[in-house]
């Protein structure tokens, strides 16, 4: 079967494996006090949780960046929400895309993390902007985090966090 490239910019998934329990990694995705170290600066309103919303703000909460439901809340092996990037007011008029991050532990005492982002048909700037270093970009932030404890960027010294 042959892969297009409407196929990969419309589904795109990305992995990596992180030196963390799945509860660890399960909070580093769910809880503000992790969020807003590695995933571009952005604050969360409140935890995310079942039947809840991922509201997500700018560093300086003057801006909602994120506003979409929780799809499905299952501690510690998967998240899915919705996804429509509120940062960018030509993106913010694209339809809905839905993000799900799936948590593999491994005989190792590693977790494979997935994320998939898809149903990104009807939000083609979103689905570029996302790709390659979009995702990678918060991916390497949260493994660098988690391993370390320490963040990788810096998000008060970026145009982010203004």
């Amino acid at each position: 079967m042959t892969t297009t490239a409407q196929e990969v910019q419309t589904t795109q998934v990305y992995q990596v494996f992180i030196k963390a329990s799945p509860e660890q990694v399960w909070d580093g995705i769910t809880r503000p006090e992790y969020i807003d170290r590695y995933y571009h600066g952005c604050r969360l309103e409140a935890p995310l949780e079942a039947g809840g919303r991922w509201v997500g703000r700018s560093p300086d909460l003057a801006k909602v960046w994120i506003d979409s439901e929780i799809l499905e809340f299952d501690p510690p092996r998967r998240l899915s929400h919705g996804w429509r990037a509120l940062y960018d007011d030509e993106l913010a008029l694209e339809g809905e895309s839905r993000v799900t991050w799936e948590i593999e532990p491994q005989d190792d005492g590693t977790c494979l993390l997935t994320v998939v982002h898809d149903r990104l048909e009807h939000a083609p700037k979103t689905a570029a902007g996302v790709a390659g270093a979009g995702w990678m970009h918060v991916l390497s932030g949260l493994k660098t985090l988690l391993e370390t404890g320490t963040p990788l960027f810096d998000y008060s010294k970026t145009e982010e966090a203004e």
